[in-house]
């Protein structure tokens, strides 16, 4: 019953998480009634995300530029390097204003009912940033994959002279760092324990 152009951009949406056949519907009738300036400027947007986002070549944060805000602030503790799954992970403690190390960012988790292999993850160049690093916190989730992937870097880091924690499991298991709420994350952070 929809023109073909308003059935394409529901197909596009419901790639987007969280969003099902309804919510996809109602928003491409939405921007139908977007001025052309306002819709010309979100399709602008859309191609420069591709465009100009790529990832810190220290940490593997999304990142306009070569070296993320985070990697190049000196105010922060370069002794304390805390490793999470993607970017999302990192915006989510961020948020919460308790942590002032830095990150790592691993691309993913270990799974291999998926094919998800430790050398398809970012941790080659992990290796390169544990000189000035006293301690690590594994902040991957509590899921299966989180916790395989957590034991599998414990085993690489174990004969470093480093100390390792993870995060307190004052989070749920099962729930991803990206959905909790700050006063857990903050939780969370503050009770980590030696791993």
């Amino acid at each position: 019953m929809y023109p073909k152009i308003i059935l394409d951009l529901i197909e596009n949406l419901k790639k987007l998480p969280g969003i099902g056949e309804k919510t996809a519907e109602r928003l491409a009738l939405n921007l139908t009634s977007w001025d052309n300036d306002d819709l010309m400027l979100f399709g602008s947007n859309l191609l420069s995300l591709k465009q100009q986002i790529k990832y810190c070549k220290n940490c593997g944060l999304l990142t306009d530029k070569d070296t993320c805000d985070i990697c190049q602030n000196k105010q922060r503790n370069q002794e304390l390097l805390m490793i999470v799954e993607d970017s999302k992970d990192v915006y989510a403690i961020e948020k919460t204003n308790t942590y002032q190390g830095l990150y790592h960012i691993l691309g993913g988790l270990i799974d291999f009912s998926r094919g998800i292999e430790p050398k398809d993850l970012n941790i080659d160049t992990l290796e390169n940033r544990l000189n000035m690093v006293h301690e690590i916190v594994i902040a991957t989730n509590g899921t299966v994959e989180g916790e395989l992937t957590a034991q599998y870097l414990k085993s690489i880091l174990k004969d470093k002279n480093i100390s390792i924690t993870r995060l307190a499991y004052g989070l749920p298991v099962g729930t991803e760092l990206k959905y909790a709420d700050q006063l857990t994350l903050i939780k969370a952070v503050e009770n980590r324990q030696k791993y």
